[in-house]
């Protein structure tokens, strides 16, 4: 007699602290978020189950440790863009040593959908 998991993402205040990429992003549904480049075509349905904080409407919150039990949360991969070029130049003083070298990252963005218990 389980109803399955609960949906809550139709409050207007419940936000979820996902893991991704080794940083900490701040996910709500109906938001974009740019995360870490992932191997997920355009269109993909994707889910994080790193969730380490969650609230839901009423104010009820919920700590993992290190995550929250039995909580996802689903997006749709929306496609990749490239981050600002980043320069590093580096210099050694009265050597004549100078190194210029530069990356670019990709990104990947998702469009959340859904956060569920």
């Amino acid at each position: 007699m389980n109803p399955g998991p609960a949906r809550i993402s139709e409050g207007w205040n419940v936000f979820a602290i996902i893991q991704s990429g080794g940083r900490q992003v701040k996910v709500e549904p109906g938001s974009v978020i740019t995360i870490d480049r992932l191997d997920a075509e355009a269109g993909k349905e994707i889910t994080f189950d790193r969730v380490l904080f969650l609230e839901q409407d009423g104010g009820e919150m919920l700590a993992g440790a290190p995550f929250v039990a039995n909580a996802k949360v689903v997006g749709i991969v929306d496609g990749e863009s490239r981050g600002p070029k980043i320069r590093v130049f580096k210099k050694k003083r009265r050597k004549g040593m100078r190194r210029t070298k530069g990356h670019r990252s990709t990104y990947t963005r998702v469009r959340v959908t859904d956060i569920v218990i």
